[in-house]
């Protein structure tokens, strides 16, 4: 079912700006934007004020996983057709979206300038919000990682297939190597069972002590739950769907590791 948006007026802006936080991977497949919206999803319900940025320039869809039409996208906030603020939709689930554009690929090769203002309109947005929520292009492209770098967290996605920590892995040397960059922390997605989750993050962690000299935190691990695909076939949140899945709880402990 298509959901209707609603435009939303910002809110007023705060002294404090609002902790923006990453969600990346290096590789597609790993559900990345669904652990994005569930996210940002869980941060509302523990009453923060969130906008869920879809910083995916290649190919956006947080949209179409919740099953929005929004009139207006990221795309005109950076040709200056339109404020941030107008161009942002609220869902009901209690959190402000700022789409992407989806099944275009016309933001991924934006020169530095346009950059900039995809920049200029992430740090506006922190201030009104208690959290923003940004889903990255899965890779390691430049445009990913200057939004990767102004994150205050990044988290980075992996599952236990070895191309996803490897590519985990590049992910993490990169934002490591950007001195001015924010804490990067890793979550192990679709884990078969905890203990196979925990063995993931440490073949990771690994890796990144004996080459970058720096071990990752473990934000979480989310298991394997048949309750995700249901959720994201029917265009719905899984915390409403299925709020008491195994994934949802995973999700929600998360949440409270970020204060």
């Amino acid at each position: 079912m298509i959901a209707d948006p609603v435009l939303l007026t910002r809110p007023p802006a705060t002294a404090r700006d609002g902790r923006i936080v990453a969600v990346a991977s290096g590789k597609g497949g790993v559900g990345k934007t669904w652990f994005a919206i569930t996210l940002a999803h869980a941060l509302a319900r523990a009453g923060r004020r969130v906008l869920l940025f879809d910083g995916d320039l290649g190919l956006a869809n947080v949209d179409i996983q919740l099953g929005l039409v929004p009139a207006h996208d990221l795309a005109g906030v950076v040709a200056g057709r339109r404020s941030l603020a107008a161009s942002v939709v609220h869902h009901q689930g209690g959190f402000d979206i700022l789409a992407g554009r989806s099944g275009s690929g016309a933001l991924s090769a934006l020169d530095d300038a346009a950059l900039d203002a995809v920049l200029a309109a992430l740090r506006d947005a922190a201030r009104a919000y208690d959290h923003v929520v940004l889903d990255l292009g899965a890779g390691i492209e430049r445009a990913t990682r200057r939004l990767s770098g102004a994150a205050d967290l990044l988290l980075v996605l992996a599952t236990e297939e070895p191309t996803s920590l490897t590519d985990a892995y590049a992910v993490l040397k990169l934002h490591l190597a950007d001195a001015s960059a924010g804490e990067a922390r890793v979550v192990v997605n679709q884990a078969s069972t905890p203990a196979a989750g925990e063995r993931t993050y440490a073949t990771l962690a690994r890796a990144c002590a004996s080459f970058l000299g720096h071990t990752p935190k473990l934000a979480g691990i989310i298991r394997r739950d048949d309750r995700v695909r249901d959720a994201i076939r029917r265009q719905t949140l899984l915390l409403q769907r299925h709020p008491n899945a195994p994934a949802a709880g995973d999700v929600e402990r998360v949440v409270a590791g970020l204060a």
